[in-house]
Formats: C-alpha cells, sequence, structure tokens
C-alpha cells in the first residue's frame, strides 16, 4: 500500500516539464534497446530454433516493459528480473562467454527505481566485456540494503582492455533519469579500476 500511494503521489504531483523530461529520456533508451534484442532473437530463431520459444517469451517481456508509462515507478525487483531476462537472451548468444553472478538483498527489492534503469548497464556490460573478447567477461549484477538506502552494483570485467568508444549516453542517461525521480536522495559513480567498469548506485530504500 505504501509503495503504490508514494506511486500516485509521484504521477500527481511531478512538474510537467520533469515528466516530459522522463518521457524524453526513456524514448532514447528504448529505439536502442529493442534494436539490440530483435536482432538477438532473430539470430537465435535461425541457430536454434529449439531454444528461440523461450527467449522470445523473454523478449515480449521486455518489448512490455520498454513500451510501458515512461513516467511510472517499478520496483528494484521487477529490474533485476527484467535485467534477468535480458542477460538470459545474451546468455544464448554468447553461451559460456558470459558469466553471470547475482547477489541480491531481498531487503533491497522494495526500493523505487525508473523503469529500463539496469537494462541499459547490464547491456552496456554485454558490449564493452563480452563482444569484444574471445574469453568473454563476468558480469556481476548486486542488490544491498544499507539503513535507508538500497545499493545497486554493476560490474564487468574488460579483459581486453577499454575497447573503442561508445554513444556516451547510457550512463548519463541512467543518472539524469535518477535524479529527476530521487533528487539528492540518490547516488551515482562509475569508472574503472584493475580491469573491471563499476556503476554503483544509490536510491531511497
Amino acid at each position: 500500500m505504501k509503495f503504490l500511494n508514494e506511486l500516485s503521489a509521484f504521477r500527481d504531483h511531478v512538474p510537467a516539464d520533469t515528466a516530459a523530461r522522463l518521457v524524453d529520456l526513456q524514448a532514447r533508451i528504448a529505439p536502442h534497446f529493442l534494436f539490440n534484442t530483435l536482432n538477438t532473437a532473430i539470430a537465435l530463431v535461425r541457430q536454434d530454433p529449439a531454444r528461440a520459444e523461450a527467449v522470445l517469451e523473454d523478449l515480449a517481456d521486455l518489448f512490455r516493459q520498454a513500451l510501458s508509462d515512461p513516467s511510472q515507478v517499478v520496483s528494484l525487483s521487477d529490474e533485476v528480473a527484467l535485467a534477468r531476462r535480458y542477460l538470459r537472451i545474451e546468455q544464448a548468444r554468447f553461451g559460456p562467454r558470459l558469466r553471470v553472478q547475482w547477489t541480491l538483498d531481498p531487503l533491497a527489492d522494495g526500493a523505487r527505481v525508473p523503469p529500463l534503469l539496469l537494462q541499459p548497464l547490464v547491456e552496456n556490460a554485454v558490449q564493452h566485456g563480452v563482444q569484444p573478447s574471445t574469453q568473454g567477461a563476468q558480469v556481476q549484477v548486486c542488490t544491498q540494503r544499507r539503513g535507508d538506502s538500497a545499493v545497486i552494483t554493476v560490474r564487468n570485467t574488460v579483459p581486453n582492455g577499454p575497447g573503442p568508444a561508445g554513444s556516451g549516453l547510457a550512463l548519463p542517461n541512467v543518472h539524469e533519469r535518477l535524479r529527476l525521480l530521487h533528487g539528492v536522495r540518490c547516488g551515482f559513480r562509475a569508472g574503472m579500476s584493475a580491469g573491471v567498469f563499476e556503476v554503483q548506485m544509490e536510491v531511497p530504500a
């Protein structure tokens, strides 16, 4: 009930310009996200039809979320479930080159986040860690409740070192969407250290 009340309050009181900005930011994510996942599904259908059905079910759930109301707020547990679906699709594509580790704290599940928060981060991890390397990479997703905050961490090893620069939009996009939702109550940092790229976010729990 508390979650529903806060969701209603967010929708009712968020300034119109902020709501429009949230819509614009999610719109930047969705086309890129849909294009990549659709290409993955097509490749799987051609290469392994027996596995394609389960992957396409995950893809349908991803599409549903990408096309949902961008001004809504979702729970962290929902975002983790969506990231799992995305990584299952990529696992089918990359096989043992993609090694995924989940360390999840149930006490952090109820934290409120913008939709499609984790997906672009795990997509970046795959693109910059797994895809350029013949040996692949490890992707870690961790959540932890710390007092009144939930800490969300996405890490990936980068075996070949920093590769070609991408568009540079995903990280600022995620940061700004968090800021628009939680203001000064959120934290965000990203960087490379000892061959590991890490994004860490902190939101009210």
